[in-house]
């Protein structure tokens, strides 16, 4: 018996991480000393040298269920994107740029051409971030994963000197809420619009959308890093920032808020995104709902005192004014 026949193919495997390889490298620095076929990915720490206080921060997520919308459509061109700018943004709030990321893709059975896929768009978006992709994991797990299946998890560290580092402690009532808009789902509220959505075309044209329900549901994960980097650099005292991900606008906002001090968000001060209405029209799912499972059009939330919200949005290039802080506790929509 071979181990291809308890259903893992190491040669397959290989195959499409070679194939993959070249892209995987071009996201590398002059730092990388070591990446692809090394135990771990090895990174020169001299960009640190010339910080007072470097701190080091680190997040891991996961895409959760949009995989199983990629699977149904075959489009897997975006899933790199949507985990590298996930973590990116969480990075972001706390006011840090990335140094490097580690991916972690698993199935029941890795098809090459899915595989490739993905590891090169995790490259792309990598690249676009200007982070290596320093290494990873590539698991096939039958009788873990369903046949198809496909997770995708991304660990991503990145670094702040200890002055500038963003942590909401310099919030008071009366601070003005902006809002970057979202590119659609993001990462987050799959699972309930796999439910809304069952049984419908997924490749059928959408005229409310301007394209098909597949194409709108698998619009990749937007990164925040120009904007955000732009303003945190432009000497504008960012209080708190906040990446809308699960929980919606009620469970993040709150995270990066100071004891005794709330938020109200008011409705029609941003655009929200056809994408949406149509999940709450065709499930029947109450408005309160909406905004604790997506993000509704806020991708990503600045907190910045009244008398600098219109420099900020102006360095920011596009945002909303769309709420305030107030005395109290978390948060209110409309």
């Amino acid at each position: 018996m071979k181990y291809e026949d308890a259903g893992v193919d190491i040669d397959r495997k290989a195959g499409a991480l070679k194939a993959a390889a070249a892209r995987i490298k071009s996201t590398y620095t002059p730092e990388v000393l070591a990446g692809i076929g090394a135990f771990g990915g090895m990174i020169d720490a001299r960009r640190l040298q010339g910080m007072k206080q470097p701190v080091l921060v680190a997040s891991t997520d996961g895409v959760g269920t949009k995989t199983v919308l990629a699977a149904q459509t075959g489009r897997w061109g975006g899933l790199g994107f949507d985990i590298v700018n996930h973590c990116v943004n969480d990075l972001l709030v706390q006011g840090a740029k990335p140094l490097f990321f580690l991916d972690y893709v698993a199935s029941s059975r890795l098809e090459p051409e899915v595989l490739g896929a993905v590891l090169e768009s995790l490259a792309e978006a990598c690249k676009a971030a200007g982070m290596p992709l320093l290494g990873g994991e590539t698991a096939e797990m039958p009788g873990v994963y369903h046949p198809g299946g496909l997770d995708l998890v991304g660990t991503i560290v990145g670094v702040v000197e200890r002055e500038r580092v963003v942590d909401g402690s310099k919030v008071r009532p009366g601070d003005v809420i902006l809002a970057l808009p979202s590119s659609g789902l993001h990462t987050n509220g799959y699972s309930l619009a796999r439910k809304v959505f069952e049984g419908w075309d997924l490749e059928q044209p959408r005229p409310e959308l301007g394209r098909s329900l597949g194409e709108a549901l698998l619009e990749p994960h937007h990164s925040y890093l120009e904007p955000v980097s732009r303003l945190l650099d432009s000497g504008i005292e960012v209080r708190a920032m906040a990446h809308v991900t699960g929980g919606g606008v009620y469970e993040n906002l709150p995270r990066v808020l100071p004891e005794g001090v709330g938020a109200r968000v008011e409705p029609g001060t941003w655009p929200v995104p056809p994408l949406f209405r149509l999940i709450q029209q065709a499930g029947n799912v109450a408005q309160e709902e909406m905004f604790r499972v997506f993000n509704m059009g806020l991708g990503y939330l600045v907190v910045v005192a009244e008398s600098e919200a219109t420099p900020a949005l102006e360095c920011l290039g596009l945002g909303y004014r769309v709420g305030q802080t107030l005395e109290g506790r978390g948060v209110t929509v409309g």
